[in-house]
């Protein structure tokens, strides 16, 4: 009796458990897009100098059953996003983390990430197209929504060089305390540099509201 009963509490835990913290994962890929320009007041909160600012659309994909290879990288527009970069070194050199900030708009609502990307290559294929891994913190998002990561793929194209984009596979893994809504999107809206004139007061306001731990 008594073990049945520490079992039935063992299952009622986990539900409870799991009801609090429910997963949820969106894959999109991510196009620079003349038709989406960056929102300037999305980097306005960027809790970093911001050089770079860059504007996408997001698009859902089809993956092959049999081993996972994307067969249609844009299959429908799934949303918009702003990125916000800090670039310290125009010669992008291979192992350097930057300072990323970005905001998705997606059906279920507006999801902010902070955190870096860092430098792999830039030679691959060719010299002057950079490739990168972003690994970022989801500091905000739709009503239940507490935290999560974001992480690319991602291909940069500073030189516009010819045959190539600007864009990444992104996989966005959420966590919530209830179901995610679908809200209306958010009114917001590449490689185009931008003088941050912010005060270093505002920095530090935008660093402290999203904590020092975020940027490098």
């Amino acid at each position: 009796m008594k073990t049945a009963l520490l079992v039935v509490m063992v299952c009622a835990g986990l539900s409870a458990a799991r009801a609090w913290a429910d997963e949820v994962t969106y894959q999109f890929r991510s196009v620079e897009d003349p038709a989406f320009p960056p929102d300037d007041s999305v980097c306005a909160q960027a809790p970093f100098r911001v050089n770079v600012k860059l504007g996408a659309s997001l698009w859902s994909q089809h993956t092959r059953a049999v081993d996972g290879r994307v067969v249609l990288p844009k299959v429908l527009r799934v949303g918009r996003a702003t990125a916000c970069v800090e670039l310290t070194n125009f010669l992008f050199p291979p192992g350097l983390a930057q300072n990323f900030y970005v905001v998705f708009d997606l059906p279920s609502g507006r999801y902010t990430a902070v955190g870096t990307c860092t430098l792999t290559s830039n030679d691959v294929p060719t010299a002057g197209l950079v490739l990168a891994g972003c690994a970022l913190d989801v500091v905000a998002g739709p009503q239940g929504v507490v935290g999560g990561v974001a992480t690319s793929a991602s291909t940069f194209n500073p030189a516009r060089l010819a045959g190539y984009s600007t864009g990444s596979s992104w996989t966005l893994q959420a966590y919530t305390s209830a179901p995610v809504g679908w809200w209306p999107w958010p009114g917001s809206t590449g490689w185009a540099f931008h003088d941050d004139t912010r005060t270093e007061a505002a920095l530090a306001a935008a660093r402290a509201r999203l904590g020092g731990r975020h940027v490098r």
